[in-house]
């Protein structure tokens, strides 16, 4: 099977203005993103994938590769099925945040691999143990599985809820996927579903419609840089490296 890992990254940013070409420990951060990504086994190419000629110059001008997309999609799921329609050739996407520098390569693989291995899956994503002081955190959303590793459901709220003590673990939702081509197109195409727009989890609208979700469970710590505290955090990580 022939995999592409997207990369999408938007230069708007609320929380970070520009966040994708701010300088991390001497590069943009979509460069080490893309770095990261690239190093990845399975993945035949890694494109950025934006809706800035500005993002898209600094790629090209340091020799990597990057496709322009629409600036009016309404989710980064959208974005991703533009890209899924302008290489035709691969069979498996990987989607890697833009604003995870620290990305393990390994995990693109095992996301990829997911999919080789289970062709009753659509999607792969992946999750760790969670620390407790997120537990009531809804910013940190919470995955729970069956026994063959598939998702029952992804949740703001904490799960599953600790009325026994088990010691069963409380497990952390990475937003990182992997998706068969073909479905990601019709994935993007489907309405939002009730508990999609209640959790405000688009996950939710694969599951809502009988999709199944592979999960990984990764021992990686995942550094997203949302704010600019995330930045100086991830920066002081990449110095000391």
């Amino acid at each position: 099977m022939k995999v592409l890992c997207v990369i999408p990254a938007r230069y708007a940013s609320t929380r970070l203005p520009g966040k994708p070409l701010l300088q991390l420990a001497g590069k943009p951060m979509v460069w080490r993103v893309y770095e990261r990504a690239s190093s990845a086994v399975l993945p035949q190419k890694t494109v950025v994938a934006t809706d800035s000629q500005e993002i898209f110059d600094v790629m090209i001008n340091l020799g990597g590769q990057a496709v322009m997309t629409r600036a009016d999609h309404p989710t980064g799921t959208d974005r991703l099925a533009e890209v899924a329609q302008l290489f035709p050739e691969y069979d498996l996407i990987v989607n890697v945040q833009g604003d995870e520098p620290l990305i393990e390569p390994c995990v693109i693989d095992q996301l990829a691999q997911a999919l080789i291995d289970d062709d009753t899956a659509q999607m792969a994503t992946c999750m760790n143990e969670m620390d407790e002081e997120e537990y009531n955190n809804p910013a940190a959303v919470k995955v729970v599985t069956d026994v063959n590793g598939n998702a029952l459901y992804f949740s703001r709220s904490i799960l599953p809820y600790p009325r026994n003590k088990t010691g069963y673990p409380v497990y952390k939702h990475i937003g990182i996927y992997a998706y068969r081509r073909d479905f990601l197109i019709k994935y993007a195409q489907m309405a939002p579903t009730p508990l999609e727009q209640t959790e405000s989890l688009e996950q939710l609208r694969a599951l809502e419609n009988s999709y199944k979700i592979k999960v990984i469970k990764v021992p990686y710590k995942f550094y997203g840089v949302d704010t600019l505290e995330d930045f100086l955090r991830v920066e002081k990580i990449l110095c000391e490296q």
